[in-house]
């Protein structure tokens, strides 16, 4: 009879926080423990929860509460984590509560209710680790917390102030991940430009040579390893420039992932976001004449706190201004603990979907203009799966899960992982078809 013990583990929310999921996940199986693939195989069940928005926390409780009903016994972690109060009210059965990027605290929690193997056999962990992330692709997180005071967000009291990884550290995992068949690394973190700035870019070690850490000088590096790398949540600081000729130059995917949130200066300056949307257009235009290729992809929100119909029209304005290639908007969502719930002339919730509607509609018409002009280009795509319509990929513009898909329709021989050779033949307003060349 096999009395190894079975975790189940839940992960909800952003790659960040599923990078802390892998984290876990590998102590796990690095002492001994099974993973199991469902609540009645598991003797015990750990959350990884999400707590930035109303709908995430909503997600997150009912995800414990599943939990409990169907197994019982429950360790909680992640965002949501940080406010205990919260989750012991609601669900008071849980066994323990604890904050993000806090797997030493979650070991301790599952060692004192589901005790671990006397002897852990360490070679059942690869060296890649585990991962949630299909084989050929894996999130990169270079550091933790962060050291703006974005008065809509609460992620600085959830995790922290800036925490930079050793850039040693980061290029090993790095190295190890390619090593094991990887062929892209998305590059995450709450900041990515300011990596490096809380230990002032202090001189690391790889490959015997000295690097700072710094964005660029991690770019360049992991540019080496001869694989796709993408920057995702990049805040537009000056050293961001230095980054677009490695883009020109086929070292990184000319791809950027930048929360531009507003364009109004008003409403920028409520949310202590950098308020100076002309200089971002003339920089967004810069860049395209460096690296023609450049992809763009950003998040905004409309119905913040005192936003007015002339500060919606300068966001329209930048958006037909900048066509940037991808976009994500939220309605504003008054999360516990955030500052700017305590500001005047809130914006009716109808406005607000009203407001985002038009947004989103307009940013189609924008994003499908941009996919047309691909047709007849030949472009790399990289083989996410095989289904029955033909096999579906990612082009460099194409972040997993968030931005489109291209649909090759003759997928012989084809297998996840795959790099393809395609001609795009139609467009939509987010996805791209093609056939193989």
């Amino acid at each position: 009879m096999n009395t190894t013990p079975k975790v189940g583990f839940v992960s909800l929310g952003c790659p960040k926080a599923s990078s802390d999921s892998e984290r876990i996940l590998t102590e796990l199986r690095a002492e001994g423990y099974l993973i199991a693939p469902d609540y009645e195989a598991a003797d015990l069940i750990v959350i990884n929860t999400c707590g930035f928005i109303d709908a995430a926390v909503e997600e997150s409780l009912d995800a414990i509460g599943e939990a409990i009903a169907e197994n019982g016994k429950v360790i909680v972690t992640g965002c949501l984590g940080a406010n205990a109060d919260m989750i012991r009210q609601a669900h008071p059965g849980v066994l323990a509560v604890t904050g993000p990027h806090a797997t030493a605290e979650v070991m301790a929690a599952v060692h004192a209710h589901l005790p671990r193997l006397h002897d852990p056999h360490f070679d059942l962990v690869p060296p890649q680790g585990i991962r949630l992330t299909p084989d050929h692709y894996a999130y990169l997180k270079i550091s933790e917390g962060c050291n703006h005071r974005c008065s809509f967000c609460i992620i600085p009291s959830m995790r922290g102030d800036l925490a930079s990884r050793s850039i040693g550290d980061v290029l090993q995992e790095a190295e190890r991940l390619t090593e094991a068949g990887v062929k892209e690394l998305l590059v995450i973190s709450q900041d990515t430009s300011a990596y490096g700035v809380d230990i002032k870019y202090r001189t690391g070690f790889w490959q015997g040579r000295p690097i700072r850490t710094r964005m660029t000088e991690l770019a360049a590096a992991l540019s080496e390893l001869d694989v796709w790398v993408r920057l995702h949540y990049v805040y537009p600081y000056p050293h961001v420039d230095e980054v677009i000729p490695l883009m020109a130059a086929g070292k990184l995917l000319p791809y950027l992932d930048i929360p531009f949130q507003h364009a109004s200066p008003r409403i920028l300056k409520a949310m202590k976001r950098p308020a100076a949307a002309e200089n971002t257009l003339a920089r967004i235009r810069a860049w395209r004449e460096i690296c023609p290729e450049l992809v763009i992809r950003s998040t905004f929100i409309t119905g913040f706190p005192g936003e007015t119909e002339d500060d919606f029209e300068q966001l329209m304005d930048f958006i037909e201004q900048a066509e940037l290639d991808r976009v994500g908007c939220f309605t504003y969502s008054a999360v516990n603990g955030a500052a700017a719930n305590a500001l005047p002339d809130h914006v009716p919730e109808e406005l607000k979907e009203e407001r985002r509607g038009r947004l989103m509609e307009r940013q189609a018409d924008i994003s499908a203009d941009r996919l047309a002009q691909r047709i007849g280009q030949t472009m790399t795509v990289l083989i996410d799966e095989i289904t029955e319509a033909g096999a579906v990929g990612r082009s460099y513009a194409d972040a997993p899960e968030i931005d489109g898909v291209v649909v090759i329709e003759q997928a012989d021989g084809l297998m996840a992982g795959d790099f393809a050779t395609v001609r795009i033949t139609d467009s939509g307003e987010h996805d791209l078809w093609a056939v193989r060349t």
